[in-house]
């Protein structure tokens, strides 16, 4: 079998196989149904715990419906119940071994052991250990004045097992197994042998074991083989020869995309080749938690349905096939469709021989092509459809250059204004990762207008585009990040050359020496900032916005808000809401009203006082290494706005984040505002590690402290340190990754420094700052500490190693403020130098009143001050 330079393939040779596939798949439905049944167990507890009365009421109306019911009708209820939930699984077992479909019978047998198992451990945990309310809930005093089972231990085997032999795809065998349940569940809560929630829980059990049993072992492979594709299609009319899978064929780039179904060439008898997708469930599935991701984080952006039918997913590429066509735009035609057995489906095309977009040299790619794949465009945006994916493997280009639509499965019919202008905005992406962003632009305008193009703008982001475009400009992104980090490199060795060479020259004096050396670092400095800004490049979506704008420079540029849901976001809640949950527990054990009758407000007001000096402690600390000339009292202000962005965002994030934007915005050149800032933190976290091996020391030689002894406190972190830098060094890995980023640091934060080590009087304020900042924060909690009656029992040392221990682990914790982490590592770190636990707590919690929540409103009112002044 060949194919020419348009795709036309000729078969010479019969042929309905395929590769192998895996006797087993697991499922990311049945995994998701797994998480389910666990919240549904979950659910049903809560309410047993919590809806005590409800449940007791429940099982009373029962009861006494119950009594009205004829005996009669009861025992032959319980009678056929017993006997069908017996023989309907035999019999679906017997008729599945005479299919040879033995691998089913096995899983549901498994599933049921261990159902099994986990109602028996259900039923001791509920007997022994459960609380009362569940105990209630899920039992019920039998007349010989023993307790009803918790969990049915017969039924929940029973429902584990019809659900993993696959009953429910059935429809009479599903009509029997709910009709079987159904009485089964008349039978014994009418005959007063379990409750409601009993019987839920039993069935709860039942399908999260059998599902996930299902997800564990892999549910057997069903999907169809290319002999299967061939009896289809010769169902439909066809006359197959051979059905050869398209990544086979050599077009892996315009089929293999896993979600999206299997290709097929398939040559028949009398005319030409056609195309055939095959959909089944485990492709169906595929991608399933990408879409529910997509579908949560992204607002006014509707996402086809995580969990669809092969119906209407046959359906609805159907509809999207014959729609597009009906719009004018050039796309495979839909000539035939069926179903493949219960578990897949089948479209069948006319075959298109081409190459896809991706596939083309960069000189193929002309602009007459490109206009082509525009008006492709303008024809489905003229009926509102959407394609959703206007990526290069999804532009096919026919003998006649002509760009012809495929994957429109994913496409959506009545697209909103948000969707067509997104698609502008991907195939803008598209194009422009292949010829620039010049010629992109300049192909859209063409066709579209300047109008529509500049309207795309706003959804010009990465969160807007798919998942393959957003990599490749993640990597790019990282090439062009190198470019700039080696330039700059360059530039400071070539000034470190010539250094060497004119010290090489020959003695002079030492003022002559003074004064070349600071012209040396001036032209080094001025060298380094001059190769930071010829290496900086625009990235693609930056230039692509330049160029539109150049067409129409009152267009908004301003991102769209797409996102409603981030990782960081996520984590963060999640985070904050575990911090909260601790804190309110610890809450629990104290009485809020006997700590403030008992606080000494003297010592209030001094931590107030303190913590107020924490601000221009701060600000000093920054401006000490910022050479420019830049307000104190407005950096005071920042400082104090700070508070505020800590509330939303990470302290060591947000912190750093504002005072860049507050020095950018006050003048300082941007390189320098972010080198500045650097300086600051790397400073920083020295004097803070100094600090904390020094006071560490000094409470080791407390008498308060006997057991910590200083030498082996220092000879750990020195052993700590020793060992961290010879794994750096004996990995490959990391000693490049490391040492990357040591000489970046050199070629940003360094030149930065030398300009600062010019000025001892900036150098001593910003080390003085740093110091002061610290000192600050230690005699707050020390007056927080005194004023519940502590100030005697812990030295200053032992204050000071808490607040550094505290603050370190809050810049880390992913919580807002390190809320949660801040209060837990003061209180254990003041507990175990020897403060006791009814004032440590209370003295934590004033002075995290006075350094962070107190300070949140004037923050919020600076925050507001300085963005209305256009200083942030």
């Amino acid at each position: 079998m060949s194919s020419d330079e348009y795709g036309e393939f000729h078969v010479d040779r019969v042929s309905g196989d395929e590769p192998l596939l895996p006797a087993r798949v697991h499922r990311p439905a049945d995994l998701l149904r797994l998480l389910l049944g666990i919240a549904g167990i979950a659910l049903v507890l809560g309410l047993a715990t919590f809806a005590h009365g409800t449940t007791q009421g429940l099982a009373r109306d029962i009861g006494t419906g119950a009594k009205a019911a004829p005996p009669l009708l009861i025992n032959l209820a319980g009678l056929t119940s017993s006997v069908a939930v017996l023989i309907v699984p035999v019999a679906f077992a017997v008729e599945r071994l005479i299919k040879r479909d033995g691998l089913r019978i096995a899983d549901g047998v498994l599933a049921a052991v261990l159902a099994h198992g986990v109602s028996l451990a259900a039923d001791l945990w509920v007997a022994d250990a459960a609380p009362v309310s569940i105990r209630d809930a899920l039992t019920q005093p039998l007349e010989n004045g023993s307790l009803s089972a918790p969990v049915h231990s017969y039924l929940a085997p029973v429902i584990a097992y019809m659900t993993a032999v696959g009953m429910s795809r059935r429809p009479r065998w599903r009509v029997a197994m709910w009709c079987v349940l159904l009485l089964d569940a008349f039978a014994v809560l009418v005959g007063r042998y379990t409750t409601p929630f009993a019987i839920i829980t039993t069935v709860l059990i039942g399908w999260t074991v059998a599902y996930g049993t299902l997800y564990a072992v892999g549910s057997p492979n069903v999907r169809p083989t290319g002999q299967n594709l061939l009896a289809g299609l010769r169902r439909v009319g066809f006359h197959p020869v051979s059905a050869l899978r398209a990544e086979d064929a050599g077009t892996t780039d315009h089929w293999d995309h896993p979600d999206r179904g299997r290709r097929y060439l398939v040559t028949l008898e009398d005319g030409p080749p056609i195309d055939v997708t095959v959909v089944d469930r485990e492709q169906q599935a595929h991608g399933f938690f990408y879409r529910v991701w997509r579908r949560l984080s992204l607002r006014g952006i509707n996402q086809r349905r995580s969990l669809q039918s092969l119906r209407q997913a046959l359906e609805q590429e159907a509809l999207l096939a014959y729609a597009a066509i009906a719009a004018g735009a050039h796309a495979p035609k839909l000539i035939a469709t069926s179903e493949l057995g219960p578990d897949a489906v089948m479209l069948v095309y006319e075959h298109i021989g081409g190459r896809t977009f991706d596939s083309l040299a960069d000189e193929e790619i002309t602009d007459a092509l490109m206009h082509s794949a525009w008006r492709q465009v303008e024809a489905l945006q003229s009926r509102r459809i959407a394609h959703r994916r206007l990526v290069g493997d999804a532009l096919l280009m026919d003998r006649s250059g002509t760009i012809v639509l495929t994957e429109l499965r994913g496409g959506e019919i009545a697209a909103g204004d948000l969707v067509l202008r997104m698609d502008i905005a991907q195939l803008l992406a598209t194009c422009g990762l292949r010829v620039g962003a010049e010629r992109a632009v300049a192909a859209a305008v063409e066709v579209l207008g300047p109008d529509a193009v500049a309207d795309s703008l706003p959804l010009l982001q990465p969160i807007a585009l798919s998942r393959t475009t957003r990599a490749t400009l993640r990597q790019l992104a990282r090439e062009r990040a190198k470019r700039e980090r080696e330039a700059v490199l360059e530039a400071s060795q070539a000034a470190k050359e010539a250094r060497e060479s004119r010290e090489a020259e020959g003695p002079k004096d030492r003022k002559t020496m003074r004064a070349e050396r600071h012209a040396e670092k001036t032209a080094e400095k001025r060298a380094l900032d001059d190769a930071s800004e010829e290496a900086r490049e625009e990235d693609l979506l930056a230039q692509i916005r330049r160029q539109v704008l150049l067409i129409r420079p009152t267009a908004v540029i301003e991102p769209a808000k797409l996102e409603r849901l981030s990782p960081r976001i996520l984590i963060t809640w999640i985070a904050g809401a575990f911090a909260v949950y601790l804190l309110l527990s610890q809450l629990t054990n104290f009485n809020l009203g006997d700590m403030v009758n008992k606080a000494r407000w003297e010592w209030v007001l001094v931590a107030m006082l303190f913590s107020g000096l924490t601000y221009i402690a701060a600000a000093m600390s920054l401006l000490g290494f910022v050479t420019e000339r830049v307000s104190f009292v407005r950096t005071v202000i920042a400082q104090i706005a700070g508070n505020f962005v800590k509330l939303v965002a990470p302290a060591a994030i947000g912190g750093v984040a504002l005072n860049t934007r507050f020095l950018q915005r006050a003048g300082v050149r941007p390189g320098l505002a972010v080198a500045s800032v650097g300086a600051s933190q790397l400073f920083g976290l020295g004097s803070h590690v100094l600090l904390l091996l020094v006071f560490g020391y000094l409470t080791g030689t407390q008498e308060q402290t006997p057991t910590i002894s200083p030498s082996r406190t220092v000879i750990a972190g020195l052993l700590t340190v020793a060992v961290l830098v010879l794994i750096v060094t004996a990995v490959p890995a990391l000693r490049k990754f490391v040492s990357t980023r040591v000489r970046s640091l050199f070629a940003g934060v360094v030149p930065r420094m030398l300009d600062i080590l010019q000025r001892p009087g900036k150098l001593v304020t910003g080390i003085g700052g740093m110091l002061l900042l610290t000192a600050a924060n230690v005699m707050c909690l020390d007056a927080s500490i005194r004023a519940f009656g502590g100030g005697d029992t812990i030295s200053y040392a032992s204050i000071a190693v808490a607040f550094l221990a505290g603050n370190a682990l809050g810049s880390a914790a992913p919580t807002p403020g390190g809320v949660g982490a801040v209060e837990g590592a003061l209180i254990g770190a003041l507990t175990v130098s020897g403060l006791a636990a009814d004032t440590s707590f209370p003295a934590v919690l004033l002075f995290r009143l006075m350094v962070f929540w107190l300070p949140v409103l004037p923050g919020w009112v600076a925050f507001n001050y300085l963005t209305h002044k256009g200083e942030i």
